[in-house]
């Protein structure tokens, strides 16, 4: 795999020390933002939303249709990422990233503020779904334009951290969001319900100012704007990225499925999981807050190594710890004890997903040319993350019901991603970018 050449002194087009942690900080705030989103709103999925804009029907019905909404917001991430990935390629990532730094930020704070089917009916549901899809559509571009300003920046041999710095804020988020859970979850169940849940919601338009005055303030990809003044850029960025760089697309998605589906099922499924074999709920959630803060650290060592030894070696060597340590965690899972429970977050998060994540991005820009690489990328990423992420609660579910209740289809189904992603992984030395 040979990356796309990019030093090169003609004005607009230096790399600098001061814009490259620019650009890494906004593209940070901007992944720490979707992720705080992501769990926050996959948290809510599994003990708010049934009771709140799906009361008066059956239970599990009830948290089939909230599980629903969440895999709603990442269907349409693909379009998100044709959408913004078109004029990415065309116009610049800057420009297209505050776009979609405005648009979450509204549908965060929207779904904060939304009545209850108690006080509207049907309607609450059907604001929920808007607004979960326009979240998810801002999100689809967020991601790669988020991870190219910050790669595109870097000096080579630094593109690895550079693109970390993006990854971390997946655990940073998620860290934000659990806290903010964990502390309303501290009130009485009835205030919870009312009230206490919209907090953290709300909370993410501070993360939003941040992240555009940040982004403002960063100048446009060096890499981009030279591709533009040498008419390396592609008129229709879609079709150029399937008709040349459709293998790349094929590998990103088939690596991409493991970290996805073991990122969410963790979130979801191990806290429920958790929850139900006895662990206090707001505990469970310190744990997994502690086993992400963990995380963050492990992303940013684990790139950094990947930029002295290889992305791939050292991603496959974490789809091989995913795939042996998914056993060992969901048995902890199922331990009545909040130390057996934050170990088991560890295991996943803080190791095996940590070091097939940490590469992510610099693996995936690598794989595709300048002239369609926000499109590529975003594309590629996303079509991942509605296979896997989107659909895993609902997967996990399925797999659960399949075995009576236990466990091992689901780790099972776990490992054989994880065996699929070393192939993918091994298969994308063979590429070639132009």
């Amino acid at each position: 795999m040979t990356p796309t050449p990019s030093t090169t002194t003609a004005p607009g087009t230096e790399k600098t020390p001061r814009d490259a942690r620019r650009a890494s900080l906004g593209s940070y705030l901007g992944a720490t933002l979707e992720w705080y989103d992501f769990i926050l709103y996959s948290t809510a999925a599994a003990l708010i939303f049934p009771a709140v804009f799906f009361s008066g029907i059956d239970p599990a019905l009830g948290a089939a249709l909230s599980y629903a909404t969440l895999a709603g917001g990442y269907v349409v991430r693909p379009l998100g990422a044709i959408i913004f990935g078109h004029f990415g390629d065309r116009i610049g990532r800057k420009r297209m990233l505050v776009i979609t730094m405005i648009l979450m930020g509204v549908a965060s704070v929207g779904i904060g503020i939304i009545p209850g089917s108690s006080s509207i009916g049907a309607a609450a549901a059907v604001i929920l779904v808007a607004l979960r899809l326009l979240q998810g559509i801002a999100v689809g571009g967020e991601w790669a334009g988020a991870s190219l300003m910050s790669i595109e920046h870097a000096r080579e041999g630094r593109r690895g951290f550079a693109g970390a710095l993006v990854q971390s804020g997946g655990p940073s988020g998620s860290v934000l969001a659990t806290l903010a859970f964990g502390l309303v979850s501290l009130l009485p169940r009835d205030q919870l319900l009312a009230w206490g849940w919209r907090l953290p919601f709300l909370l993410s338009a501070l993360v939003v100012i941040a992240a555009i005055v940040v982004r403002l303030g960063v100048k446009e990809s060096p890499e981009f704007v030279a591709a533009e003044r040498s008419a390396g850029l592609a008129d229709v960025p879609l079709f150029s990225t399937f008709a040349q760089n459709g293998k790349s697309v094929l590998i990103i998605v088939l690596t991409a499925l493991s970290p996805f589906f073991l990122q969410s099922v963790t979130s979801t499924f191990g806290l429920q999981l958790a929850i139900k074999n006895g662990n206090p709920q707001a505990a469970t959630l310190w744990m997994l807050s502690l086993a992400n803060f963990i995380s963050i650290f492990a992303t940013l060592g684990f790139a950094s190594l990947s930029d002295r030894v290889g992305r791939v070696r050292v991603m496959v060597i974490g789809f091989i710890a995913s795939a042996v340590l998914v056993w060992v965690a969901f048995a902890l899972l199922g331990v009545t004890s909040v130390w057996a429970v934050l170990l088991a977050f560890v295991l996943l998060l803080g190791i095996g997903n940590a070091m097939v994540a940490a590469p992510l991005a610099a693996y995936m820009a690598e794989l595709f040319p300048v002239r369609n690489r926000f499109t590529g990328v975003g594309v590629s990423y996303q079509l991942a993350a509605t296979v896997a992420a989107g659909f895993a609660p609902l997967i996990a579910t399925s797999l659960i019901a399949s075995a009576g209740g236990g466990t091992a289809l689901l780790t099972g189904f776990i490992s054989v991603l994880a065996v699929i992603g070393i192939v993918a992984a091994l298969a994308s030395r063979r590429v070639r970018v132009d």
